[in-house]
């Protein structure tokens, strides 16, 4: 598959917004997947809008709040055109608000990390994850800021879609609230301090810091 071109080139027309965030969570849409592991970048989103008590609002590509942040305006976004075509909602939404590579933050799920665990990167590999691949491919580059949410690999050969797809167990809801609550503190420290103080201070079991 060919590779769009950047949008930000040297014929854009937009000059970047460097005070400016696009903080996307990564899901599904629709009542199935509520829940699911596959959406805690959803459930992410929804509680960073809960403690500014903001509203989403259904745009194109997504649902999308304002908020504010010491200083700093950062617009979250749950894609709704599914996971495996987020890209289109991401490019979208940064052209749209003219936000700069650097100010991006992808949250998604990990299998690859144990359950609670968090790991912030500048960039890297889709690992396999579909959302991100998509997004890499919409915007021509792997350099961007991610930060993985760790939901294990409990699953047998063959089942991952399964497992991804499944909702949280009751062991795992006991201490979920507080590692979404890490990963909340881990995006607006990235707003304010960059992502490689986030990095430095937040990767890792999100339970233990």
């Amino acid at each position: 598959m060919k590779l769009r071109i950047p949008f930000f080139s040297s014929t854009a027309k937009k000059e970047p917004d460097m005070k400016s965030f696009l903080i996307v969570g990564l899901g599904n849409v629709g009542v199935e997947y509520k829940g699911t592991r596959h959406n805690i970048g959803f459930e992410v989103l929804d509680a960073l809008a809960k403690e500014k008590e903001v509203s989403f609002e259904t745009l194109r590509y997504g649902d999308v709040a304002k908020v504010t942040h010491k200083g700093k305006t950062a617009y979250l976004l749950k894609p709704n055109t599914f996971m495996n075509r987020s890209g289109k909602a991401v490019r979208y939404w940064m052209q749209q608000k003219k936000i700069p590579r650097e100010n991006l933050l992808i949250i998604t799920d990990d299998i690859h990390l144990d359950f609670g665990y968090l790991r912030m990167r500048k960039k890297g590999s889709d690992g396999g994850h579909n959302g991100l691949k998509d997004i890499s491919m919409q915007l021509n580059t792997i350099d961007y800021p991610r930060l993985r949410f760790g939901i294990g690999a409990g699953y047998s050969k063959g089942r991952q879609v399964d497992f991804v797809l499944q909702p949280w167990t009751d062991e795992e809801m006991k201490t979920l609230p507080f590692a979404i609550d890490k990963a909340m503190k881990a995006a607006w420290f990235f707003v304010t301090e960059g992502v490689q103080s986030a990095m430095n201070t937040f990767n890792g079991n999100a339970l233990e810091l």
